[in-house]
């Protein structure tokens, strides 16, 4: 049984060398060598789609993931073919800075030659190449690089406060004991003149009996041949009506005792500006010492709104600077505003900075700590270059947007931005002329692809200039070139 099937087997290797099986399988048998054939013409590589460091001549396994190599295609590396004959210049651009671009060659700020980059290349990463079918599938957006008008504003949150020129307190310049109060609440409102408080003191009892005497004084001596006697009956007479005036005894009142020789037992304060009790420290029957303060009051015809800015939106805040305070309820809904003045500190707690709006409240709208929202025009920026802000693919350190060179090509470019825009659109200082297509979705892809061919290219450089004769295990030496990969990755 044995022999019978070595027998067999010679016979079917017999017929295959003599050509007298069918021909479509000698020719699918030309086909897998074509290609073999082809695929030895390419001189294709291998990586790893985990690991794309990991390159080699020949099929196999990944050493780190155990996956199996894919090939390599020609162009992979982000490398263009040089083109026959003369290549396209771009754009040109600063050797030591890839956002300043211009059209024509010239010097970079830096006092350098500009380098011209070429159809197919980027100055950053690779150019990468994607089929339309792979495009329309990703839902790739593209929109146009304008030029146009960009404001920015900053909504906020503000707190309304008093005007500080416009609080009062009222005190007592005398000792004695309040007899009579005629602001009995908080929030009541008082004119300048109105009547605060009747008060009992001695020493005003004393005074009055000083102006008095010195009054009965003046009258007897006002007939008396000696000039010097008058006029010392004056000064003494003038004294005692100045030390009235110092204790807030009116004109009026002053006029009043000199003219009825009537001494009044109590003295009535009135107040001295017009406004809303903020603060009732007194109450009828409490001893007062002079100086104790007894009522606060203050003006709400004009009040403060406070709002706050953070750090990093202070560049677009000055003084001056248009402002919109919106109140939940009220005929005025929003109240125009400016900023009067910004304060030079910080607050630590909430890491922010106070701008100051003034605001005229006539009809007490706007109450002491109540909360509004305040809109600031902060910036304009006029014939800018803009894009979408959602084609910013911003690092932290670099900003980056990719452009549509037409032909399922790709470009990442560097950008210095500037204004962010309230209309979703971000000025760009640099890096981009108007007209040029950018990627708006499915950027973060190419950006990963952009940067996986870039890594390729520059391990591939070595590679292609060391000579024939370097060691298989090229990929052991990777694993202890920690720095190259830190700056590859």
């Amino acid at each position: 049984m044995i022999r019978f099937s070595v027998t067999v087997s010679l016979l079917f290797l017999a017929l295959m060398v003599g050509g007298l099986l069918p021909q479509g399988g000698h020719e699918e048998h030309r086909h897998l060598w074509g290609v073999e054939a082809a695929h030895a013409e390419e001189n294709v590589q291998y990586t790893c789609g985990m690991h794309p460091f990991i390159i080699q001549d020949e099929p196999g396994i990944c050493p780190i993931c155990a996956m199996d190599l894919t090939p390599l295609k020609e162009g992979t590396d982000g490398s263009v073919p040089a083109a026959m004959g003369e290549r396209t210049i771009k754009y040109w651009v600063a050797p030591m800075d890839p956002t300043y671009i211009r059209k024509e060659p010239g010097k970079s700020p830096m006092g350098m030659d500009l380098v011209p980059v070429y159809e197919g290349d980027a100055p950053t990463g690779a150019v990468i190449s994607v089929d339309s079918v792979t495009v329309q599938n990703m839902g790739v957006r593209r929109e146009e690089v304008t030029r146009q008008n960009i404001e920015r504003s900053i909504r906020t949150v503000g707190l309304v406060t008093y005007e500080e020129q416009t609080q009062y307190q009222v005190n007592s310049k005398i000792g004695g004991w309040v007899e009579e109060l005629y602001v009995n609440r908080s929030g009541q409102s008082v004119r300048q003149g109105e009547p605060l408080l009747r008060l009992y003191s001695p020493e005003l009892v004393s005074a009055q009996q000083e102006l008095l005497l010195a009054l009965a004084n003046r009258d007897a001596l006002v007939t008396s041949p000696f000039p010097e006697v008058v006029a010392g009956a004056e000064r003494l007479l003038d004294a005692a009506r100045q030390r009235l005036a110092l204790w807030d005894i009116s004109r009026a009142q002053t006029e009043k005792l000199e003219t009825t020789r009537q001494i009044e037992r109590t003295l009535l304060l009135h107040s001295p500006y017009s406004g809303v009790v903020t603060e009732k420290l007194v109450t009828e029957g409490m001893a007062l010492k002079p100086g104790m303060p007894l009522l606060r009051i203050a003006n709400l015809a004009r009040v403060w709104v406070n709002a706050d800015i953070y750090e990093s939106e202070l560049p677009w805040v000055k003084v001056g600077a248009k402002a919109q305070v919106e109140i939940p309820y009220g005929e005025r809904p929003t109240l125009a505003a400016s900023v009067d003045f910004i304060y030079p500190f910080v607050e630590p707690r909430t890491r922010t900075v106070k701008a100051r709006l003034v605001l005229d409240n006539p009809m007490q709208e706007l109450k002491p700590e109540m909360y509004v929202n305040v809109r600031l025009e902060a910036h304009k920026a006029s014939d800018v270059v803009a894009v979408p802000a959602e084609a910013i693919l911003d690092s932290g350190d670099v900003q980056t947007v990719f452009v549509a060179l037409g032909d399922g090509k790709f470009e990442p470019r560097q950008v210095k931005v500037g204004l962010y825009g309230d209309d979703g659109r971000v000025e760009i200082i640099q890096g981009l002329f108007a007209g040029e297509q950018v990627v708006v979705s499915s950027q973060f892809l190419f950006d990963s692809e952009s940067k996986l061919r870039e890594a390729i290219r520059k391990m591939l450089a070595p590679k292609e200039s060391a000579p024939s004769s370097v060691s298989s295990d090229m990929n052991e030496d990777l694993f202890s070139e920690d720095d190259e990969l830190e700056d590859l990755f």
